[in-house]
């Protein structure tokens, strides 16, 4: 059995920050989202594919910011193209830079749907922005959705200090089930503005889900069939299923779409993406605007880590690295005796364990990744993970054998 982490220092400073800030930090960053007690709750520093807590534990990085590292954390030539714009333009005025037209023109060329676009700052600003223009086109209110699209009003999980009426016109389905969907918009179909689904299904703490054949198609055709927007959220799966996003991969175009976190490499943008007939509606029905939704620095820090994609062909080689690890991890999961499942593959790996009736799942799971944190592989209890370009070969087959080494001590469990 693997030996608990020093943690002392990082429980120091999580309980002064407890002080500070409420809940400490903020968030899914909390500490009962990971095993308490267990994992670190601040880090230091991060390089390529690993991370540095400030105990001075280094772990193999899956978690990746929660997904906006792509390439590897403190990727040189991305740092040193926002660095030269910081110091030879500046990067935050009261006009817009020349950069966010470089940037659009790029993302007209990459992604399917894009015919204009809008740059902002985080997913939970642009799907927020989606369900607006949405409603603006059609003259319509109530939503379809499907998947976790941020924490504003309309969609967030935690209802505290929200009015009902603020939410009451979403309508929730799940994902591969169109039979749902269409009873949705059948019983609304006078007043749906649009669907709005992660292409990839990532629900919480449970399996990634791919879709079924002809399940995007036929979110399409229903959105058709009754007026309503359809809108991808590839907040997560856009910069990493392929350059031009699940869309893209999967062959399926909607209305509008959202992107962000893998965009930049870890720096602050997203953006709605859409043809022009419904996104026009932005330049005189809808309002948006933020003191820094035009900063140049996040704008440079896109189309460096675009271009990185692109011209090194970086969705590939972790297509190829995320397929083998996933084929090494399943093999482990099969023959390890445990009610567990591997789901994700090649792109947001995820290591599940099945419900049972005792709840004996909860105690198996707590174990697992108490014992995989302990080998220094870094991955949450209940959020899938990804693959970064700079993960080694050697830090994968590491994570395997970690993995295989921490599905056996859970043989004392049962």
């Amino acid at each position: 059995m693997a030996d608990k982490l020093k943690l002392d220092k990082s429980m120091a400073m999580f309980a002064e920050a407890q002080t500070l800030v409420p809940g400490g930090v903020a968030g899914i960053r909390r500490p009962y989202n990971f095993v308490q007690g267990e994992y670190p709750i601040f880090f230091d520093n991060g390089k390529g594919g690993r991370v540095t807590d400030v105990d001075g534990n280094e772990y193999i990085d899956y978690l990746c910011a929660y997904g906006p590292i792509i390439l590897g954390y403190r990727e040189e030539e991305v740092d040193n193209a926002v660095f030269e714009q910081i110091r030879s333009k500046g990067f935050c005025f009261s006009l817009t830079q020349e950069k966010q037209n470089e940037l659009v023109y790029k993302l007209r060329e990459v992604i399917p749907c894009c015919e204009m676009a809008a740059l902002v700052k985080t997913g939970s600003d642009a799907t927020t922005i989606a369900i607006r223009v949405a409603r603006a086109y059609t003259g319509k209110t109530k939503i379809a959705r499907c998947g976790y699209h941020g924490w504003h009003d309309w969609c967030v999980e935690v209802k505290g200090g929200i009015p009902q009426k603020l939410y009451e016109d979403i309508y929730e389905f799940h994902y591969n089930d169109l039979e749902e969907l269409e009873e949705i918009l059948k019983t609304n179909k006078d007043d749906m503005a649009g669907i709005i689904v992660t292409p990839v299904g990532h629900p919480l703490a449970a399996e990634v889900q791919m879709p079924k054949p002809g399940y995007l198609e036929g979110v399409r055709a229903l959105a058709d069939k009754y007026g309503a927007l359809l809108i991808f959220d590839e907040i997560r799966s856009g910069f990493r299923c392929s350059i031009g996003g699940a869309q893209k991969h999967f062959g399926v175009t909607p209305d509008l779409s959202t992107f962000g976190k893998a965009m930049a490499n870890g720096y602050a943008i997203a953006a709605l993406v859409g043809k022009e007939e419904f996104m026009k509606v932005m330049a005189d029905k809808v309002f948006l605007s933020s003191t820094f939704f035009p900063n140049s620095d996040s704008i440079v820090a896109a189309l460096k880590t675009i271009e990185i994609l692109q011209r090194d062909n970086v969705l590939d080689v972790i297509a190829a690295k995320g397929n083998k690890f996933a084929a090494d991890v399943q093999k482990v999961v099969d023959e390890s005796g445990i009610d567990a499942a591997f789901s994700g593959a090649p792109w947001m790996p995820f290591i599940t364990f099945n419900k049972d009736e005792t709840g004996l799942y909860k105690k198996l799971r707590n174990e697992f990744y108490t014992q995989l944190i302990r080998r220094k592989v870094f991955l949450q209890p209940y959020h899938h993970g990804y693959i970064c370009y700079r993960h080694t070969d050697e830090d994968l087959a590491y994570t395997v054998q970690a993995i295989k080494e921490s599905f056996a001590e859970l043989k004392s469990l049962l």
